[in-house]
């Protein structure tokens, strides 16, 4: 039976886990940067899942044009995620920096097959693969090996998954701080970095101490602005979210009880929609008979998904 978001709440390991995938979706971006700044808002990850699942889907179902580009403007329209010359641009980016291509065949643009790149596909394969790693930590499950000893894995469960995400209040209206770095370009990193680098403090600690001491190292790393990393970080700290156990920007940054508990909310809640999805698509696979042949890891250094959260 999947476990709920309740049941991970509650689990005395929750901090560490979380901590320890934070770290891994670090790896990832620091990995593949320029892969991940194509999904570094929320908006972006979403569109990102939705062509993915039309793609998917078309694996399973043997349909080749499943991904094109009027799909997948009619399936962001249907899921509000944002409007059509904005799906229009990520698209183009998504050709332009070949992380999608074109197929042969269509009679327009809007109806040319399309399919994501093996750096797409690698990133995506990577990201659930940290998901149920952290799963198995729960409960010393068996979801990872499963997922690499099936063939088709991917194709399998990342539609189920997606669907999850999409209908999910919690992950689609953060509130609080987390909604503060959904808009910003790589936000989800920016948060990741909180967490990951956050001591290890009993539930309830007020302020927790976070190895962050510079706020210049951390935009270059990010390749953001400073001006920019630093407004939205002032904002969380207006909120009572973060601050400086000395002076601003000499000092160790510390984040709130509230903010820690905000971010497990969102990670429990996709935690939990992962779980479903595998226990649904695996379920469903075994019984009817799927075969099952191991799948060859991503490479080195794209074994964590690059599409950061």
């Amino acid at each position: 039976m999947a476990l709920t978001a309740e049941t991970l709440v509650a689990h005395p390991a929750l901090h560490a886990r979380l901590r320890h995938q934070a770290r891994l979706l670090l790896d990832a971006y620091e990995a593949s940067p320029r892969l991940s700044s194509v999904f570094a808002t929320q908006q972006r990850w979403l569109m990102a899942h939705i062509a993915l699942s039309l793609h998917f889907r078309g694996v399973t179902t043997g349909d080749r044009g499943s991904f094109t580009a009027a799909r997948f403007f009619e399936a962001i329209a249907a899921n509000g995620v944002a409007s059509r010359n904005t799906a229009d641009s990520f698209l183009k980016e998504m050709l332009k920096y070949e992380y999608a291509r074109r197929l042969p065949g269509g009679a327009d643009r809007r109806s040319h097959p399309l399919e994501p790149t093996e750096a797409s596909l690698d990133a995506i394969r990577g990201w659930l693969m940290v998901h149920l790693s952290t799963l198995d930590g729960f409960d010393d499950g068996q979801r990872l090996a499963t997922f690499l000893d099936t063939q088709d894995s991917t194709a399998i469960l990342h539609p189920l998954v997606a669907d999850g995400l999409l209908s999910s209040p919690r992950i689609r209206e953060p509130a609080g701080t987390f909604s503060l770095f959904t808009w910003l370009d790589n936000g989800g990193v920016v948060m990741d970095w909180l967490i990951a680098g956050m001591e290890e403090a009993p539930a309830g600690t007020e302020c927790i101490p976070t190895g962050i001491v510079s706020v210049a190292a951390m935009a270059e790393w990010l390749k953001l602005s400073r001006t920019h990393l630093s407004r939205k970080l002032r904002d969380a700290e207006a909120l009572g979210s973060l601050g400086w156990l000395g002076k601003r920007g000499n000092s160790v940054m510390w984040v709130s009880d509230g903010f820690r508990r905000e971010y497990v909310a969102t990670q429990t809640a996709k935690l939990a929609i992962v779980d479903h999805a595998f226990d649904v698509g695996f379920r469903a696979s075994s019984s009817t008979g799927a075969s099952r042949e191991t799948e060859t890891p991503p490479k080195n250094g794209q074994r964590l998904g690059a599409t950061a959260n």
